[in-house]
């Protein structure tokens, strides 16, 4: 079984809508270059 990691320790990013850090997401883990919005809700209001 392999170690657990932090919170702290996990990659982080800023939201480009809100300016927000966030923490990497098991649910990114193939995607993560590609993420750039911490939530549904600043994907949908985004800058357009």
């Amino acid at each position: 079984m392999p170690k657990m990691r932090r919170k702290s320790d996990l990659p982080q990013k800023i939201c480009a809508t809100c300016g927000r850090p966030f923490a990497w997401r098991k649910k990114w883990e193939k995607v993560w270059d590609q993420v750039r919005y911490c939530s549904d809700r600043c994907r949908n209001t985004r800058p357009k």
